[in-house]
């Protein structure tokens, strides 16, 4: 298996040329890497004006592997080749480097690049990726990654640091300037010089504050008032890595790395949309940065959110006067930690009312819409204390907790929102302390531990009786001005205080069952299955020549290809028989067929746009400018890959799938919607009538400003 690392961009607050004058001096050797024993210089070439540098070193390495392994491959040195090739007229270095030992074994490659900040000349970037291929060594195949893995990213770690020693090394010899590359036709004065060194030294001395690495914040203050605030962005949409640190916390180099590959997944495949990087990280949290596994949980998460419009649940639900009532939880200012605190006295709190007043899918919904406030909360937090906030603690109260608590429906309920909110707000508990637990309480947690997942269940605190006022107890993570007064604390707390729900308001099986039904079909999305040989197909009719037809799908599951066509003749309507070769129903969405058997392509109908296949868990967006009117089809076809070319027989799959039809289908979700061109005004990633955009876990959505004059698909 192939080891990737990619690093966030790291900012120099020094112009590159110093920086440079700090690289070199790492060779021949360097005592801050004792690994790194020395080098020497095998081929070097300067261009005539002296602004390309190019030098090749083989470097001698003494990596801290066993005695025994270091006998087995009977070597005490590792020898690299690094390619350094420095152009000082565009002011950039980029490093090159792989194993010369062991190469057919072990494949490393690596690439480093120095560059200049994009908003601010007097700064330096610096990226690093690598990747490890082992391919046999002696049995030990798992022990060299280990040791690779864990050498480089030590490495990874002092790079900073060595870069800073160095800089400290020339100002202590009063070098804090370096002048940059000219022509040599070009000598500038000595007067121009000076002012440069001036403007140089002036420009070293401004502190930005982290924040604004993210953000494009200006900074605080330039040492002269009239100078212009530089700008400070990430380049390129890239992490940084004090942004990094200042919002999301201290990770190890490869999790940066994990972080980095996820993201530049999603801008690929869910292009205008993806969720923020601290959510992001919370899926990688969750499957110990398993990218692949991390991966497969968020885009069945995303895929959610969208289907049931939860990033607007915020803005477009409100809660019904009974939960409002009878809720018995709220938040509660926050934890020592940050952490905004929320209040749940569970013990007071009629479930069994609130189930049959209200249904399960309300109760869930407003589990949500708590869920979705706590992520605001966070990101707030963030900002007031100065570090990464990226979960709530939860306070339980079980004082009154009884066997009617255990009622079937309600501990029904509660599973099913456990459920839910483990799989979609993942490592957004950080603490939660159960207070005052009698002894019916054993006989609830025996329920609903097993759908608890272990990370969670660690961060679980249970206290009985009073237990929580004594050491270990409440005041170790809430401050005594804002212990609940109901908690024997001095602050009022505004939580509702519960009670029973009056059975006057109880609602019939039947009236719940159509209140549920309602609360989750409300979507703008529908749901298809793409059979092999059972395409699905919408149709889309177009009276006014130049509309603009915009969709929006994700690939839930396998792969598809997606078609438009253009027809001058309606297509006949699907039959209704569920078996018939026009209509297939299944559980998981319709499958409906337009396009006639005995129409051909290019007379009865033709194709306006190039085929696009999609991948499993991708999201597209996408637009057509309509030249005719007419009758357009959107079809969804399933993506076989081709047989191999040099064998005619068929394959196993392809037999298999003649004889199961069931066993290969792919399931979309989409969302179509036909707009005037006077009233288009970018993609479909930009289209606020589709609410395409995640507006809660994205930030802001790309968007063009530009109108399409043909057609355009976005991935």
């Amino acid at each position: 298996m192939v080891q990737k690392y990619q690093s966030p961009v790291r900012v120099y607050k020094y112009p590159f040329e110093l920086i440079m004058a700090a690289y070199e001096r790492r060779f021949p050797t360097c005592p801050l890497i004792p690994m790194f024993v020395g080098s020497d210089t095998v081929n070097e070439f300067k261009s005539e004006d002296g602004a390309i540098h190019v030098i090749e070193r083989r470097c001698k390495l003494d990596v801290d592997a066993p005695r025994l392994l270091k006998k087995i491959a009977g070597v005490d040195f590792v020898y690299f080749v690094q390619k350094n090739s420095l152009n000082s007229r565009e002011r950039t270095l980029h490093i090159e480097a792989h194993n010369e030992t062991f190469s057919n074994r072990v494949i490393i490659n690596e690439h480093c690049c120095y560059t200049v900040h994009p908003e601010n000349e007097d700064w330096t970037c610096f990226e690093q990726s690598a990747s490890l291929d082992i391919k046999s060594f002696f049995g030990f195949e798992s022990t060299v990654e280990k040791i690779a893995m864990k050498q480089y990213t030590s490495n990874i770690k002092k790079g900073k640091e060595i870069i800073e020693y160095y800089l400290h090394q020339l100002e202590e010899e009063g070098i804090t300037f370096v002048p940059r590359w000219t022509p040599p036709s070009i000598t500038p004065s000595s007067e121009t010089s000076s002012s440069s060194c001036k403007k140089q030294a002036a420009s070293m001395a401004v502190v930005i504050p982290d924040a604004a690495l993210k953000e494009g914040l200006s900074g605080d203050a330039l040492s002269s008032p009239s100078a212009p605030e530089p700008v400070v962005g990430t380049p390129d949409d890239k992490l940084d890595a004090d942004y990094i640190k200042r919002y999301l916390g201290d990770l190890t180099p490869l999790q940066e790395s994990c972080l980095i590959r996820l993201r530049q997944w999603l801008q690929e495949t869910h292009k205008g949309k993806i969720p923020k990087d601290e959510h992001i990280l919370r899926f990688l949290r969750a499957r110990d940065f398993n990218i692949d596994k991390a991966r497969e949980i968020m885009c069945q998460s995303l895929t959610w959110r969208k289907q049931h419009q939860v990033d607007y649940i915020l803005d477009t639900w409100t809660p019904p006067q009974v939960l409002q009532d009878y809720y018995a939880g709220g938040w509660h200012h926050h934890d020592k930690d940050g952490r905004p605190l929320y209040v749940l006295r569970l013990g007071q709190m009629d479930t069994k009312g609130l189930v049959r007043a209200l249904g399960e899918e309300a109760l869930l919904r407003y589990v949500l819409s708590i869920n979705e406030e706590g992520l605001r909360r966070c990101e707030e937090n963030t900002k007031v204390f100065g570090r990464p906030i990226s979960s709530w603690t939860c306070l339980v109260d079980l004082e009154g907790l009884n066997m009617r608590h255990l009622w079937r429906p309600g501990v029904k309920a509660l599973l099913r929102i456990i459920e839910v909110v483990e799989a979609n707000y993942p490592e957004t508990l950080g603490r939660l302390l159960i207070l005052r637990a009698p002894r019916v309480f054993p006989v609830l947690w025996t329920l609903v531990s097993p759908f608890i997942d272990d990370n969670t269940r660690r961060k679980f605190l249970i206290y009985a009786g009073n237990d929580y006022q004594g050491p270990g107890g409440l005041l170790d993570y809430i401050d005594k001005e804002i212990i609940p007064d109901f908690l024997s604390g001095e602050c009022m707390c505004e939580v509702p205080e519960g009670g029973l729900v009056p059975k006057s308001l109880y609602r019939t099986a039947e009236e719940l069952e159509n209140e549920d039904l309602k609360l989750w079909t409300e979507t703008i999305y529908q749901s298809a299955s793409v059979f092999k040989g059972a395409p699905h197909e919408i149709l889309v009719q177009i009276v006014d020549a130049s509309s603009v037809i915009t969709w929006d799908f994700d690939v839930c599951k396998g792969d598809i290809v997606f078609n438009i066509y253009h027809s001058k003749r309606s297509p006949q309507p699907p039959k209704k028989d569920s078996l018939g070769a026009h209509s297939i129903t299944s559980p998981g969405g319709n499958n409906v067929q337009l396009i006639d058997k005995v129409w051909q392509l290019g007379r009865d109908y033709s194709m306006v746009e190039s085929p696009l296949i999609c991948k499993e868990g991708e999201s597209v967006q996408g637009s057509h400018v309509t030249r005719w009117p007419g009758f357009y089809i959107l079809q969804w076809k399933f993506h076989s890959m081709p047989a191999c070319a040099a064998s005619s027989l068929p394959r196993v799959d392809d037999v298999l799938a003649s004889l199961q039809v069931s066993s290969h289908k792919c399931k979309v979700m989409y969302y179509t919607e036909v707009i005037g061109s006077e009233d288009f005004r970018g993609s479909m990633t930009s289209l606020e009538s589709s609410h395409s955009g995640f507006s809660q876990l994205s930030a802001a959505t790309t968007s063009s400003s530009q109108s399409h004059s043909s057609s355009m698909i976005s991935r």
